[in-house]
């Protein structure tokens, strides 16, 4: 049985071809950016630090040589202004939802635990965000920012920010960044020309 998956360097090698529009190429090829290249705009060293324990918690990429910086991803879009273009009229603006939200964790990893969210393991972090995603963590900021709506936010934003990185993409066999001359090939298990065969299941 074929994996969805393409071999690496696939989409690294269709952004620079024909196959894609340059409209979606210069949207795309930036985010291939090295991670290293990246700095915090938004959050101070704290809550970065809180930030990024807390991506490790919900999407960990266990199985990823070199984990997608989750916390750098979310830390630019927010400082480019980007976003879904709403939010819930009882939450205060992105930036501010989610500068409140990590000092939140942190009086909560104090009032379970006696540590902020960072230093603790993972299965107190996990309890934490639990309490969070049902509204009942403790903590004088979860007073005045629903933990609930925080929670469905936040977790939003790094799926988002996941799947919008290319190489995500290409590990689970999307190549529809191919926009330049439309999909020929669109019956079940059918492929285009010029996509490459999947790697077996002994790759994935």
């Amino acid at each position: 049985m074929q994996s969805n998956y393409y071999p690496p360097g696939t989409v690294r090698e269709l952004l620079q071809s024909a196959l894609v529009t340059e409209k979606t190429r210069a949207e795309l090829l930036p985010r291939l950016v090295p991670d290293g290249e990246l700095i915090p705009q938004v959050f101070d060293d704290h809550a970065f630090r809180t930030l990024r324990a807390v991506c490790a918690r919900i999407i960990p990429q266990l199985d990823r040589a070199d984990p997608i910086e989750l916390p750098l991803r979310l830390d630019e879009r927010l400082a480019a202004g980007v976003g879904d273009g709403w939010r819930y009229g009882t939450m205060p603006p992105d930036t501010e939802a989610h500068r409140r939200g990590l000092v939140g964790l942190d009086e909560s990893g104090q009032e379970l635990f006696g540590a902020d969210f960072a230093t603790l393991d993972g299965a107190r972090q996990d309890e934490i965000l639990r309490a969070v995603q049902r509204g009942e963590a403790p903590g004088v900021t979860w007073a005045t920012l629903a933990g609930a709506r925080y929670f469905e936010e936040l977790l939003a934003e790094l799926v988002e920010c996941y799947y919008t990185h290319p190489l995500s993409l290409e590990e689970i066999g999307y190549v529809g960044m191919a926009d330049a001359w439309g999909w020929q090939q669109i019956g079940l298990d059918q492929l285009e020309p010029w996509e490459p065969k999947a790697l077996d299941d002994a790759h994935v």
